[in-house]
């Protein structure tokens, strides 16, 4: 007996399995459509009416996307500072620590991970910068460094825009 049904042959489960041509190899993609150009239309015209399809509308935050020009726009004076194909780096990125939106609080997926970051380092005969009273395990040597704000690590919070926040282990509640 089967576990489909029936033992007749005519009833049961066939599972589905596409047919190929064996004379022909299958590719996903035909080498040759790749090579041509899809499009002859002529090129759109950039942003403003510009001919530069590269050309962008200057941003507040400096933000860019990769291969296009950048205008940057100074405080004093309305200076403008004009790079080609720059890319923000992730520095240039960092939301000040006064400026910061996000909540003091530590997430139960950040206190997750922090934990066990540091249990791992520990377990990995890292520095215990509390004293142990006799403590082998490493995760609860993590959660006590935790408690008493002793962690070495820092919290990364990226926005939805693409700017980030850090956050010290001893700032978060």
């Amino acid at each position: 007996m089967s576990d489909y049904g029936g033992d007749d042959d005519d009833g049961g489960y066939e599972p589905y399995e596409p047919q190929f041509d064996d004379e022909e190899p299958f590719s996903p993609h035909d080498p040759d459509e790749l090579d041509a150009p899809t499009s002859t239309a002529a090129p759109t015209p950039g942003p403003h009416g510009t001919d530069d399809p590269d050309a962008q509308v200057p941003t507040t935050n400096g933000a860019s996307t990769p291969g296009r020009t950048v205008v940057e726009i100074n405080g004093e004076g309305g200076a403008q500072q004009v790079r080609k194909n720059a890319v923000v780096g992730l520095k240039e990125k960092k939301i000040p620590n006064e400026q910061r939106s996000t909540t003091p609080y530590m997430t139960k997926y950040e206190r997750a991970r922090v934990l066990g970051t540091r249990a791992l380092q520990i377990s990995m005969n890292a520095p215990v910068l509390v004293d142990l009273e006799g403590e082998t395990d490493p995760l609860q040597i993590a959660i006590k460094e935790l408690r008493e704000k002793k962690i070495p690590l820092v919290v990364r919070r990226y926005l939805p825009d693409g700017w980030y926040e850090d956050w010290t282990c001893e700032e978060l509640l």
